[in-house]
């Protein structure tokens, strides 16, 4: 009897195969990141793509597995990205086909054919064609350990990837020329200095996700995910301070 996987099966994925001669360059015009190393055999691409004015429409995966390509896409978004990647196709040789496949993700040794997350070591791997798996995996605790945003919360229509930390976190590439909405992120990077973006804090209590922050009164930010006393918040760079306040619970710089 094989021994139980150490991962767990993340149910808010959808997988999606990508097929076709363009399939790689297809989405090298589109998206934040470069995919084309994956042509050279496995491995893990985490990219964004985005509006014309550069703002976040949806983060996913491009994953090689040795034996195909495919996308990995929050469940949430995959439809809205499926429809806006299905008008950009024009003639370009490639195929979408969503699938059943699940996705498993965990820590520690990786079972054969896991690709590593690409973000951050602590995010451990994700393995295609696997489900099940008995570990239970607190990601909020890790996400907010490192700083990492998450579809849904931290990641939203208003976001810009640079103020969410896409360049630490290997989801931006700068030399790989033009996508949709490259040249604001591109003057974003190197003719601005940000002043927004997602910080890790301590919080003296325990508020709902998206509480306003306040500085002597007046907005400073957004209080997002937390976690042992820790959660990750956009703030305004500016207006960070020692008297920071989300719905009465104290806000600190971690």
């Amino acid at each position: 009897m094989s021994a139980p996987m150490p991962g767990e099966t993340d149910p808010d994925r959808r997988i999606v195969t990508l097929t076709g001669a363009d399939a790689l360059t297809f989405l090298q015009g589109l998206t934040t990141n470069d995919v084309l190393p994956l042509a050279k055999g496995p491995g893990l691409v985490w990219t964004a793509l985005l509006t014309p004015q550069g703002k976040y429409l949806a983060d996913f995966f491009v994953a090689n597995t040795g034996e195909r390509l495919l996308l990995d896409l929050p469940a949430a978004l995959a439809q809205a990205t499926l429809q806006r990647l299905a008008m950009y196709r024009l003639r370009a040789a490639v195929t979408l086909a969503p699938t059943d496949i699940p996705v498993t993700r965990g820590l520690g040794d990786a079972p054969p054919g896991a690709l590593p997350d690409p973000r951050h070591p602590a995010l451990g791997w994700r393995l295609y064609g696997s489900a099940g798996g008995t570990a239970v995996i607190d990601w909020d605790a890790i996400r907010v350990a490192h700083g990492i945003p998450e579809t849904g919360i931290e990641l939203t229509p208003d976001t810009f990837i640079l103020e969410a930390g896409f360049e630490r976190l290997h989801g931006v590439d700068f030399r790989k020329g033009c996508y949709v909405g490259q040249e604001v992120t591109a003057r974003m990077k190197h003719k601005t200095e940000l002043r927004k973006g997602i910080v890790r804090v301590r919080v003296a209590g325990a508020v709902p996700v998206g509480t306003e922050i306040l500085t002597d009164g007046k907005p400073a930010g957004i209080l997002y995910t937390q976690s042992g006393g820790e959660g990750l918040a956009y703030l305004r760079h500016d207006r960070i301070g020692d008297t920071m306040l989300a719905a009465g619970a104290q806000v600190s710089l971690a």
